[in-house]
């Protein structure tokens, strides 16, 4: 008997549902005798491929997470104190293993179709309703897709809702997240919004506003009293929008009490870890007088045929199919399954849970700036809730060098340091970062007066700050509290909706795999989870080497020049892939092209992305097939080809087609100075057969959730890297 030593099991035969005979039925049910031939009728053969993909050979999947753990290594998973909008967490791991890595959670579709879907409505109802209480908001959407997103929602919103039309200006204050004032600074552009960076302390309000945006705490730390500036704001019909930091509403004033029109912020506290910046599901909650113009979608309460109590989307963003470049909004989507996470440790703690965890983290933060006053070290934030300011001057370089010693991660501008503590921080962690602190002026941890300090620990928030109001009283959140009864709860939930345990979901490409286990396996890994987006480069060499295989392989995937990973999901990449055909008619002096040709059949986003960038679209008509009509599409490129900026299309169509004219309509834009978006939904369907860049597209976005293996979770985490030609990508 001869063995086979070199076999491997490959992946595709576990992952790819049809086997021999299954296949062979179904060619043989539509009349073609092998899958090459089926290729050769629906794929145009100018768009084929030549030559097979320039990929490195396949691993099984064991020998895969052998690879991956050793690229993982590479990151070194030091303790942070960086803050900045991110902090490290527990995962209860009842949540973890039943949430997180549970197929019955992470595969359904976006709940359309209520009746298959009460159990994550129920959990998004819960996440609605945790934003509410402790925002002290009236109403709350179901999540949005981060931070900064949400914030520049917030101010597209306010723009919409001035009572004067002429007003432009959009306060924005200086102690905002950088990466917040970066989202707000290249979403207002398009729109001729002006932003007004400065104090909230100063600024001289006028006439010419009409919104404006704090953080609550500040990003240095410190805890304003925001009632005066809200009360100033209102006087002249100027909305507020708040940053807030969602553990801290358990300890703090909520801003709807003191006067917010608008509160958003990540909901990443409540037990989603940091995976080098995310995702991460944002919140959004405002007054109920505003609802209409809410981005994301609403969970509501309503009755089944039954007369019983049923959930559905009460409120979605579906209006980008009906309003088109009208809508104030081109998100369609959410971060469901984190949303569903970070609801659910609302419901495992309950209120008294969560007063628990900011208390010690408020405690800690006092320790720790008690100990380091006895030090000599100068605390300069007033009032705070997690996060400590320092200008140490010429002992920022020391300390910093004492910091990494002790593989501990403090945040750096110049010579002032802010530490930010989390849910993670310990009495001991506070005692290392006194002791290096000591080291540093030649002390030590007695001279820091630390055990004294530690038995007596006060907490610093003025009494006309601190919370007095009840939040999470719904029996919900007062019940679930030891692990047999949320795993019970958990799975009462999952047991009402239908995901790919179950059955296929015929509802659109991104609900026809299973994500493979091995595939998600490394995301709970420590390497990965526990990094924070601004830890130095040289301590995130695995992520490093992740980010370059996937843009060269993506790259060669899409026939593309080069990758940007940083859209999370597809709307936010149609916008950035526009807006960087925006910034290459800029490079080259044609700033004024700004007409962007739109097929009848495209998905809604388009427009709403288009009209995001600052274009004027212009509609092109449609065959009764579905097909783009090349006589219009060439009149509408003739008429505007002094202003045309770009086609936007989907390939295969969205009827699945692939249209053979595509090469020619791809042409004709060229032939008028424009650029050609391909969307990128359908992606799947091109995947070693052709690519956008044969066929002659300029700019793309892909769904990883639908081409690759991110899990579509009911909604998000997504991911929606743009890739460009190398003449579309020289200016950005």
């Amino acid at each position: 008997m001869k063995l086979n030593i070199n076999y491997q099991e490959k992946f595709q035969e576990r992952h790819i549902a049809p086997n021999q005979g299954d296949t062979e039925k179904m060619l043989k049910t539509i009349g073609v005798n092998s899958l090459d031939e089926l290729i050769d009728q629906t794929v145009p053969a100018q768009i084929r491929l030549k030559n097979p993909l320039n990929l490195p050979a396949a691993k099984s999947e064991f020998d895969y997470l052998n690879t991956l753990k050793q690229t993982a290594s590479k990151n070194k998973v030091f303790k942070s104190y960086i803050g900045q909008g991110y902090y490290d967490v527990i995962v209860p791991g009842v949540i973890q293993r039943n949430i997180l890595e549970n197929p019955g959670w992470y595969t359904q579709y976006t709940p359309y179709q209520a009746e298959i879907a009460q159990g994550r409505l129920q959990a998004l109802l819960n996440f609605q309703t945790m934003v509410i209480d402790l925002t002290g908001m009236e109403i709350a959407n179901a999540s949005l897709l981060d931070e900064g997103t949400a914030a520049a929602e917030a101010m597209f919103m306010q723009y919409t809702l001035r009572k004067n039309t002429k007003a432009n200006v959009f306060f924005v204050s200086e102690e905002l997240f950088p990466q917040t004032i970066d989202i707000l600074k290249t979403r207002s552009e398009p729109y001729g919004i002006k932003l007004q960076v400065g104090d909230h302390r100063s600024v001289e309000l006028n006439d010419d506003m009409f919104g404006a945006i704090v953080q609550y705490p500040a990003g240095d730390g410190e805890v304003y009293n925001y009632k005066e500036f809200a009360t100033a704001l209102h006087e002249k019909n100027i909305k507020l929008t708040v940053v807030a930091d969602l553990m801290s509403l358990v300890l703090l004033t909520p801003p709807g009490e003191w006067g917010a029109d608008i509160v958003v912020g990540t909901s990443q506290r409540f037990g989603v870890p940091m995976g080098f910046g995310g995702p991460h599901a944002a919140f959004f909650a405002t007054k109920e007088e505003y609802k209409r113009s809410i981005p994301g979608r609403i969970i509501g309460v309503t009755i089944d045929s039954a007369g019983d109590y049923a959930l559905r989307m009460a409120l979605q963003t579906r209006e980008q199919h009906i309003r088109r470049d009208k809508a104030t909004s081109n998100i369609c989507t959410a971060q469901a399954l984190l949303a569903i996470m970070a609801g659910m440790y609302a419901v495992y703690h309950g209120p008294q849970g969560l007063k628990l965890i900011a208390e010690r983290i408020h405690g800690l933060s006092v320790l720790l700036a008690n100990s380091l006053n006895e030090l000599g070290y100068e605390q300069l934030n007033k009032a705070y809730f997690d996060t400590l300011k320092f200008d140490l001057g010429e002992l920022a370089g020391p300390v910093h060098s004492e910091a990494l010693n002790n593989e501990v991660n403090l945040h750096y501008n110049g010579s002032v340091v802010t530490i930010s503590l989390d849910e993670t921080t310990s009495v001991k962690d506070i005692e290392t970062i006194v002791r290096f602190f000591a080291k540093v002026k030649g002390k030590t941890l007695h001279d820091a007066n630390f055990d004294a300090h530690t038995q007596n620990v006060e907490g610093v928030i003025p009494s006309e700050l601190q919370r007095t109001s009840e939040y999470l009283t719904h029996a919900l959140f007062n019940t679930h509290h030891s692990e047999h009864e949320m795993l019970r709860y958990i799975k009462s939930l999952e047991a009402k909706d239908l995901s790919l345990c179950h059955s296929m979901i015929a509802l659109g490409s991104c609900t026809m795999k299973l994500n493979a286990t091995t595939e998600m396996v490394p995301v709970t890994w420590a390497e990965f989870s526990k990094m924070h987006p601004f830890a130095p480069t040289d301590q995130v060499g695995g992520y490093m080497q992740v980010f370059d295989e996937l843009n060269k392989w993506l790259s060669e995937i899409t026939g593309f020049a080069s990758m940007s990973l940083q859209p999370n999901a597809g709307a936010p990449g149609e916008y950035a892939g526009l807006m960087v055909i925006r910034a290459y008619h800029m490079d080259r002096g044609e700033g004024h092209r700004n007409v962007a040709l739109i097929p009848a059949s495209a998905h809604g986003t388009n427009p709403a992305s288009a009209a995001m960038a600052g274009m004027k679209i212009v509609v092109v008509k449609c065959d009764d097939n579905g097909n783009i009509d090349v006589a219009d599409l060439k009149a509408k490129a003739e008429q505007h080809t002094n202003d045309l900026s770009c086609l936007m299309v989907t390939y295969p169509s969205t009827h699945g087609v692939f249209e053979e004219s595509i090469i020619e309509i791809c042409d004709v834009i060229h032939q008028h100075g424009g650029q050609v978006y391909m969307d990128g939904a359908n992606m799947n369907a091109q995947v070693g057969l052709t690519s956008p860049g044969m066929i002659g597209a300029d700019v793309c976005h892909l769904n990883l959730h639908k081409t690759f293996c991110i899990p579509h979770g009911g909604g998000g985490p997504g991911m929606g890297p743009i890739c460009v030609a190398a003449s579309s990508g020289a200016s950005s």
